[in-house]
């Protein structure tokens, strides 16, 4: 399961509809709306939490995965520790890193391409991935002109 920053994760792109989705997916395990009337999508088996947002025509915009089968530029995320994975992304040219504590866990941000490690223990628990903005416009891979696996910056 690839997570690609940018982009979206496995067949997923920021961008799908609810029904694109789950054409390749099935039914989610449960869906609801959240206090800003967006869609979530809770897909059990794959540990996913989808946001389709309402003000976007519900398009697929924020991702949370917490597969421990997960990989971040082919190198699996989930149960390492952040510092060791900091280290790797810097080949990757993601450099540059906020943290937010938050009791036991931890939120690791990097904001070109907008992903969240969040750790726990010591350990990434899950990663967080969402569309980016670009001059006040989402950037939408599904259904533009876009050219999938763009080098992160």
């Amino acid at each position: 399961m690839r997570i690609i920053p940018k982009e979206g994760i496995d067949k997923l792109l920021f961008g799908m509809n609810q029904k694109e989705v789950e054409a390749i997916y099935g039914k989610p395990s449960r869906q609801f709306k959240d206090e800003d009337k967006n869609i979530i999508q809770l897909y059990n088996q794959q540990k996913w939490r989808l946001t389709f947002y309402e003000d976007e025509s519900f398009r697929l915009g924020y991702i949370i995965c917490a597969h421990p089968d997960a990989t971040l530029f082919e190198k699996v995320i989930v149960g390492r520790k952040f510092f060791d994975v900091k280290e790797e992304l810097i080949s990757q040219n993601v450099k540059s890193w906020e943290q937010e504590d938050f009791d036991l866990t931890e939120n690791h941000f990097n904001e070109e391409n907008w992903l969240i490690l969040q750790s726990e223990f010591d350990a990434i628990i899950k990663v967080e991935i969402g569309a980016l903005i670009v001059d006040d416009e989402f950037n939408w891979p599904f259904g533009n002109k876009y050219k999938a696996g763009v080098t992160v910056k």
